[in-house]
Formats: structure tokens, sequence, C-alpha cells
């Protein structure tokens, strides 16, 4: 691995935008740099958890003045957490769950293909029914997506896909115990995958798997912290960074240095943020660290960008 477990690495927030706050609640955040723009994508609704969700994606070429992209829906389902994938082949690939009904409500993974992030084409499902697929990530000639269980009995899977699409069960049981679901998920130049795990369950304490090519037998550490929406980045120089909901006292958005060697996961800076909050999308553009997250800290659930410089 090519991280420094022993650097300081300090972080400040240069600046921050609201970019997102036309719906009574938006927030499940994502960013992406393509073709030298911007795309942020998050949820509209009218709550936190309603039927009523949509997708709306915006785009910039400066990261402060903002427009429509495209708005997507899908009759009677709620669309949630969308996430950028970045293809190989020069296309960007959005996942997102669409859950459906009232009294039992059903997780669906949906993904959808753009070649400019503005037309993203028809909806195909994607995965397992009832296995909501958080996160994926290209490397080599695959894509590999860290899907969990929304019903008992709770896991987390890991899928891999030579097209991004047909995504088939590569470790079935990637962990189990505790509730584990949402992730962030990279990987390092040597092919070493990192993943950081949220859990709900137990001690709700976050855990980091580590594993080698082929990917199918991981090591895992307990980081003693709970997180929400985690987020991973690598940065060019090797750092690892996260983006997480914190819980310790009061309930934030913060940027992390996380040590694989050590274990550590170390606040670095919070976000402006309160209450509900969370979901940050993270990029390494320019030599800063631009943050896409939500948060409910002026009263309306908004959606922000963060400018943050980082050093060390």
């Amino acid at each position: 691995m090519t991280s420094s477990p022993t650097r300081r690495t300090t972080a400040e927030v240069a600046a921050v935008h609201r970019i997102g706050d036309r719906a009574p609640h938006s927030a499940f955040t994502d960013l992406v740099r393509h073709d030298g723009r911007w795309f942020c994508a998050f949820r509209e609704g009218r709550t936190h958890l309603l039927d009523d969700g949509v997708i709306r994606v915006l785009t910039s070429t400066d990261g402060r003045s903002w427009t429509d992209a495209t708005t997507i829906r899908q009759a009677g389902a709620d669309l949630r957490d969308p996430r950028f994938v970045v293809r190989p082949d020069g296309r960007l690939q959005l996942l997102a769950a669409a859950v459906t009904g009232a009294s039992s409500r059903t997780f669906d993974t949906l993904t959808w293909l753009s070649g400019d992030g503005r037309a993203w084409g028809d909806p195909t499902p994607v995965g397992e029914p009832g296995v909501w697929v958080w996160r994926a990530a290209w490397h080599d000639d695959a894509m590999y997506g860290v899907g969990y269980a929304t019903r008992e009995p709770r896991f987390a899977r890991l899928y891999r896909s030579a097209d991004g699409i047909d995504l088939q069960p590569w470790v079935p049981t990637l962990f189990e115990g505790g509730y584990p679901n949402e992730s962030g998920l990279v990987f390092e130049p040597d092919g070493t995958a990192l993943c950081l795990l949220r859990r709900d369950g137990d001690s709700a304490t976050a855990q980091l798997g580590r594993s080698v090519p082929p990917y199918r037998d991981w090591c895992w550490t307990d980081l003693g912290v709970q997180v929400g929406g985690p987020a991973l980045l690598r940065l060019p120089d090797g750092r690892l960074l996260a983006g997480v909901r914190l819980l310790d006292g009061d309930v934030r958005t913060a940027i992390c240095a996380v040590d694989p060697e050590r274990g550590e996961l170390t606040e670095l800076v919070a976000l402006p943020s309160g209450g509900d909050t969370s979901y940050p999308g993270l990029v390494w553009h320019d030599d800063l660290l631009w943050v896409s997250y939500y948060s409910s800290h002026e009263e309306r659930t908004c959606v922000y960008l963060a400018e943050v410089t980082v050093t060390g």
C-alpha cells in the first residue's frame, strides 16, 4: 500500500455553497466530474422517507453556478440515494434504489447510463431484489458493487460485473452481524480493495474491510466509531479520506482521515451541518477536496457543496 500512516493530515473548509433547496427535502447526494463539468445528483421529496422521491441531477462548469441537467422519475416508486459510477467506456452510470409498497416496502436497485450526464435513458434492474447495491466502482476490467440485504437475515454482499449491468454475487456474504449496510469502496494502485462499512446493530461500529485480487477473502477491522452515509476517496498522494456522518456529540457531516494500517478513522474537519445530514460525494480537483452533502442545520433540508483544503 502507498498510504502513509504516520503522516499528519489537516483540513479546513474554504467555502460552502447551497446548491439544492427547491424541494421541501433535498438529500442523499453524490458528486462527479465528467468531460470538464460537475454533476451532482440527489433525491428530492416532501420528507426524509416517503413515496414521492425523484432524482435531481444538477450540472456546473465552475462548481458555483448550477443548472438542471435532468430529473429522473419512476412511477409508483421512491427513488433514493443516487450514486455515480465512472465507466471505462467514457459514459456515466447512475445507481439508485427504487422503493415501492406502503405497508411492505420492497427495494430494487436500478441503473441508468448516460454519455453526457443529461440524457439517462431507461432504467435497468441490477443485482437481486431486496439487496440494495449502494456503492460500486470499476477496477481493471470489472465493476464491483457492495449491496446489503434490506430484510432479515441482514448481510452485505459483493457483486462483480464485466459490463456494469449484469451484477453477479462474487462474495455472497461479505459481512454479517450488526446490520451491515451502506459502504464506501476504493481500489489502491496495487489492486488492494478497501471498504468502509456502516453498521446499525449491536455496537453499531463501522468496519474497514481489506482484500487483494480476486477479492474473495476479506479482513475486517472494527473502527470503534459509528458512521452514516460513508464515502471513501484516495488522494493522488495515497492518503485515504472518508466523508461520513458522526454521531458522537453533535450530529455532523465530517471529513476524516482513514489509516488502514492502524485501523483508525480520525476527524479532520466538520462541515457546516446538523440534524438530518450526511451522504457526501467526494471529488479531488484542482488540489481541493470538493464535497457534496445535505443538511438541515438551516431549518430546511438542503444540498450543499463544500471546498476543503487538505494539507500535511
